[in-house]
């Protein structure tokens, strides 16, 4: 018997789901005149607030979440939050989160370290993509990849957050965090198909299912799945992916409850890897053809995910409710890289084999109260909240480091699949890979929202003391090596001053949290455990908002501890990274069918008091001075239904290393696309065309995206994608 697909699955369901609705209709018709009228309001965090609804022009939300604080409008709160809406995901083809933060002036993406995961630059602060939040929790999505078909939206808080989300169980996020919010069934019944093409004959389908059911539409599902297949605009390399989510959603008058179950396979081959120069590299060479491909025909990299979430909120009465939160993922990921190791400035270079195997156990959960009262003229909104999370990693490798084959950046030399060698490095076994590494975080927050002269300001105070435990065991045995247990308090203060209807001015203090190094075996003190890093920012601001057209400029200051070897041998917390910069932002309808979405950021990150006269003072890897991003997207007056966009992304030159001889120039990108609504038999069609870097430009798209570490990556080439979705 042939086991159907997961479209095939949402196609079928797409089918029954109106009839069972009509009979869920009908049976509770009586229950439903005794019942309390609910009103619906989707909601991704089981929360009474619902999504944050759409700013003019529909690309981003009026707010986000703030953490612990939940859903606010962008206008009274002190941080900064831009949340993009699933019609923009939708008009500009976006396949994963980084492909949705093309468009954000402030967010610039990399790759991860080793492998192809990604990794995005927050302020000059390097989050990885496994340290992405869903639904409020960390790292239960795939690691690797996040395809877009399993998000509503993408929320952005710039800005250090331990207070606000807690610190990252990677050890990034100083600069920000991204938060993804799951799909729910809207008010109204869906069914949509989506058939595109794109580069390299990559073939897409995708369905979007979702109904309500009960009395007064209580009950929600929605229904996601998709499979892609094919090659890219690159030469030779192939992705192939399946996708599957079911989002669940049920709510009384006091009690809302919500649920997300989801899979995904993903599948690279022959994927151009990361570009590491050497130490006789003295110049950047040029970055290669952005359709020709390096990798080596034999690499591959395998990922499958399976995750869920559980959320509930109870009004326990008018001023006080209280939430739980539950999550999990189980992964598993297999790969054999070659990595180009770049020897010289005439892209002479070698590859070596890598072989990875990893499986991951991850659970956290969230226990919180909020509520409100006041005391005299002063309004509180007050929060509680209890947070912890595990993950488990299982890991083996085998690195052939000395076995290398020559090759060369513009003219590659392809061989087979090399067998491994007596020597290189290796740990555990490929085919059963042990426990390498454990990490736990526990934190207990309190705050408050201080409400005072008339709600026209805003005071948010708030503390986190969080304990970080992180044990490494050894490979192939699971002993015992290190422990890390530290603990910190983090504070929080931000104010909002309403300056009449249209202005808000903002400032915060508020503070980034993460695990110590640990004293290499060079240092007098080796194995000590440094106390956690706290970075701290400061950040004043001014918000506007016109009704139809929005915007915002930013000044923030970041510092960020180092370590290193002192004169005594000793290995000890001193300098820091500093980065400090503004941010300019513009969203809206700026006229009648003219929409814009963009902005800029200078950004000054510098290292200071590293211990070497060679990088003091010395701009941090991958980090530019300026970047920039501006979209508009027009409806063409003349034909109905016809929309056009065009986007230019800027980046800046910066270094792939620490002592800034290796400068990696700057680029600029052009996007365009076209949307086209109409009707066909009754169904509502929406026809979209886009080509992305039309000049077909050869760049190095970043450098690093791993902290201390400079490697670089070719920018994608001209890519087509063209698709039609159809509701029925």
């Amino acid at each position: 018997m042939t086991r159907p697909t997961p479209v095939a699955l949402a196609a079928a369901l797409a089918l029954q789901l109106p009839a069972v609705q009509a009979q869920s209709a009908a049976a509770s018709d009586s229950a439903s005149r005794t019942l309390s009228t609910v009103t619906v309001n989707a909601s991704a965090d089981a929360s009474a607030q619902g999504l944050s609804p759409p700013y003019a022009g529909g690309q981003i939300a009026r707010g986000g979440r703030a953490g612990i604080l939940g859903t606010r409008d962008d206008m009274e709160t002190p941080f900064a939050i831009t949340s993009y809406t699933n019609e923009l995901i939708q008009d500009r083809q976006a396949r994963s989160v980084g492909d949705v933060l093309q468009t954000d002036p402030h967010v610039r993406v990399a790759r991860g370290f080793g492998n192809f995961q990604e990794s995005y630059f927050i302020r000059g602060f390097v989050l990885g993509s496994d340290d992405v939040a869903y639904n409020g929790l960390y790292s239960l999505l795939p690691r690797q990849y996040i395809a877009t078909e399993l998000f509503e939206r993408v929320e952005v808080l710039r800005g250090a957050s331990a207070f606000l989300t807690g610190a990252n169980p990677g050890g990034g996020g100083l600069g920000g965090a991204i938060n993804l919010l799951p799909k729910r069934a809207p008010n109204e019944p869906l069914s949509r198909v989506t058939l595109s093409a794109g580069s390299g004959s990559q073939l897409n389908l995708a369905a979007d299912v979702a109904r309500r059911f009960g009395p007064h539409g209580a009950t929600g599902i929605r229904v996601n799945a998709a499979v892609r297949d094919g090659g890219t605009g690159v030469t030779d390399e192939k992705a192939k992916l399946g996708l599957a989510a079911v989002g669940l959603d049920w709510r009384s008058r006091d009690v809302r409850l919500s649920g997300d179950i989801g899979w995904q396979d993903n599948r690279l081959a022959r994927t151009r890897t990361n570009v590491t120069p050497g130490a006789a590299v003295t110049a950047t060479p040029a970055a290669p053809d952005a359709r020709g491909n390096f990798a080596q025909p034999w690499s591959f990299s395998n990922e499958r995910d399976v995750f869920g979430t559980l959320r509930g909120e109870w009004d326990i009465h008018a001023s006080l409710t209280a939430w739980g939160a539950y999550g999990l993922r189980r992964s598993e990921e297999a790969n054999s890289l070659a990595n180009f190791s770049l020897e010289d400035n005439v892209g002479n270079g070698t590859t070596s084999r890598f072989d990875n195997a990893r499986k991951d156990r991850v659970d956290t959960g969230e226990l919180g109260l909020r509520g409100k009262l006041r005391t005299g003229s002063v309004g509180h909104e007050w929060v509680a909240a209890a947070s912890w999370f595990e993950a488990e990693r299982d890991n083996a490798y085998r690195w052939d480091f000395f076995n290398t084959q020559a090759t060369n950046l513009y003219a590659p030399v392809f061989t087979a699949q090399p067998a491994f060698s007596g020597g290189g490095f290796s740990g555990g076994d490929l085919t059963a890979p042990n426990l390498t590494g454990r990490t736990r975080l526990t934190s207990l927050a309190l705050g408050d929202t201080l409400s005072l002269a008339q709600d026209r300001v805003l005071l948010t105070l708030g503390l986190r003391r969080q304990k970080l435990e992180v044990d490494d065991f050894a490979y192939g045995t699971s002993a015992p090596l290190a422990q890390y247990s530290q603990s910190h308090t983090s504070p929080a203060m931000g104010i909002v001053y309403r300056a009449g209807a249209q202005w808000s001015v903002y400032a915060n203090y508020i503070e980034g949290l993460s695990k110590g190094d640990v004293a290499p075996a060079a240092a007098s003190n080796r194995g000590e455990s440094l106390a956690p890093y706290v970075s701290k920012q400061k950040e004043i601001g001014l918000k506007y908002d016109g009704g139809r057209i929005g915007g915002g400029i930013a000044l923030f200051s970041t510092t960020h501890p180092r370590a290193f070897l002192n004169a005594a041998n000793v290995f000890t917390a001193g300098g820091q990274d500093r980065h400090t910069g503004v941010e300019l932002n513009v969203h809206g309808e700026a006229a009648r069918g003219l929409r814009l979405l963009g902005g800029a950021t200078w950004l000054n990150a510098r290292q200071q008091s590293t211990g070497a006269a060679a990088t003091d003072g010395k701009r941090v890897i991958g980090v530019p001075v300026f970047q920039a991003t501006l979209g508009a997207e027009w409806d063409v007056a003349a034909v109905r239904g016809l929309a056009l966009d065009g986007r230019i992304v800027h980046t800046g030159s910066s270094y792939s290393n620490a002592t800034n001889t290796l400068e990696v120039p700057g680029w600029t990108r052009l996007d365009v696309g076209a949307r086209y609504l109409t009707e066909v038999a009754g169904r509502l069609v929406t026809l979209r065309a886009r080509v992305d870097n039309v000049a077909n430009k050869s760049y190095w798209a970043s450098a690093g995206g791993y902290p201390g570490a400079g490697y670089l990556v070719v920018g994608a080439p001209r890519t087509f994608t063209l698709s039609a979705s159809v509701e029925f």
